[in-house]
């Protein structure tokens, strides 16, 4: 991949995820804020010290975010880390922009519509971010790391996380705003789903280049998974080569595109979706490089 192409896959992920940065905050402060819903993760601790401290979600999102980022550090590859900062960063601007914008969504008090246009709102906003490779830091950082050290899935890391958040929530809502908010987290985990085509399933990916050695080397360098060679034989050339697969999160793909291109622009990838993925670095702990 030229610098060029490089620069330019850069700036399109960064450029998708200060969107989806808008679009959640938007929800949060027009939606959710508005209408007295919570929140899950860090974002929902924001808003708990907002109630009860008057503090903006706009400030308590990054000094939160700082101690998780230095956390991080030893986890997070140098790209990761750098998304990570950002989305943190354009997250906490547009909770800023949006509080000082007179937008305001009648929904003549129907809880329910506003539960699910918060869902909508969260979840395309968060699966914007995650396809471009980008976090806005948070239990988003502790689930990752999480994943490296301990082999559980992202998924089930922020389920736990939530449930502690939204319980904590009940000392300023009441059963009724409760249960409305565990709606929009419910559509906020399928709208995650549908724009990411399954961000926390296992994927797998077929690649068949000449420079398949390579590749190889810096999948297994740069990720901690495994590859397996497996014999082809082109239909048309009739030509013996090594095919490569390797089973991944769903999260790291766009990573491992990158990681194809670079070696291989011409490279044939096909991406399939794995049900259920057995062995180390899925149910148990990822390999960690010395």
């Amino acid at each position: 991949m030229t610098q060029k192409t490089n620069l330019t896959t850069t700036l399109r992920d960064l450029i998708a995820i200060a969107i989806g940065c808008a679009i959640y905050a938007f929800g949060l402060i027009t939606i959710n804020i508005q209408n007295h819903l919570a929140e899950g993760g860090l974002t929902g601790i924001t808003l708990i010290v907002r109630y009860w401290l008057h503090i903006d979600p706009a400030y308590t999102t990054l000094i939160l975010n700082i101690p998780l980022v230095i956390l991080g550090y030893k986890f997070l590859g140098k790209r990761a880390l750098a998304y990570t900062i950002y989305g943190t960063v354009m997250m906490s601007v547009f909770l800023w922009i949006w509080q000082r914008v007179p937008v305001t969504i009648n929904l003549n008090h129907d809880i329910f519509i506003a539960a699910l246009l918060a869902g909508l709102c969260g979840g395309f906003g968060s699966g914007i971010i995650y396809r471009y490779g980008g976090t806005t830091g948070g239990s988003d950082v502790i689930a990752r790391i999480i994943e490296k050290r301990r082999g559980v899935q992202m998924g089930r890391s922020l389920l736990i996380f939530d449930i502690f958040v939204l319980t904590a929530s009940l000392s300023y809502l009441d059963i009724e705003h409760m249960m409305y908010t565990l709606i929009a987290s419910y559509v906020f985990s399928r709208v995650v789903n549908f724009t990411l085509e399954g961000t926390y399933a296992a994927k797998g990916l077929l690649v068949v280049s000449d420079h398949y050695q390579k590749i190889a080397d810096q999948i297994m360098s740069q990720t901690g998974r495994g590859v397996t060679f497996l014999h082809a034989e082109g239909g048309y050339s009739h030509q013996s080569r090594q095919m490569i697969y390797c089973v991944v999160s769903a999260s790291e793909v766009a990573h491992l595109k990158r990681i194809i291109e670079h070696q291989d622009p011409k490279a044939f990838i096909s991406i399939i979706d794995v049900h259920e993925a057995l062995g180390e670095g899925f149910t148990y702990e990822t390999p960690t490089k010395d």
